[in-house]
């Protein structure tokens, strides 16, 4: 077995091409300066609980859904669905997280950096993005609702 140690980049490069960079070079995560101790502390317990066969893959799939999160190409039936940046982070952790209801709090924490001023609709506002381009055009939705709880990417439901 080979031992897999997730790295976290503490930075002040906040720019999306410094992200990518840092990313594609092999980190885990990137985290820009300044950041609050308790994200520092989360994002790192985030990166111990992730299984090293998942943290290593880049390829994600659920039903005939693919992302790839080292090209960024996301395909639904073999067709190529483009996503703005945030919609791309959102979809990547529903896959990372697939069949497993997630909380809206949990999707803020991971998809916006942790200084923005948020709205409680922000994230049903990207769902509904979301599913325009990766559920409304196909037969079967895989994004789900639920409700009270959160979201759930998955088959069925």
């Amino acid at each position: 077995n080979r031992m897999h140690t997730p790295i976290l980049l503490l930075t002040a490069k906040g720019q999306i091409s410094d992200k990518v960079e840092g990313l594609d070079a092999g980190a885990d995560d990137y985290l820009v300066k300044p950041f609050a101790f308790e994200e520092l502390l989360a994002r790192v317990k985030a990166l111990l609980r992730r299984p090293a066969a998942i943290a290593k893959t880049s390829v994600l799939k659920v039903s005939d859904l693919t992302l790839d999160s080292v090209t960024y190409q996301v395909k639904r039936a073999g067709k190529r669905i483009l996503l703005s940046q945030k919609e791309f982070m959102l979809l990547e952790y529903l896959l990372r997280h697939k069949d497993k209801v997630i909380a809206k709090n949990q999707i803020i924490n991971h998809v916006w950096d942790y200084d923005a001023n948020i709205l409680p609709n922000t994230v049903e506002v990207y769902i509904k993005h979301l599913r325009s381009k990766i559920d409304a055009p196909f037969k079967k939705n895989l994004v789900h609702t639920i409700r009270g709880f959160g979201y759930m990417i998955g088959e069925d439901r």
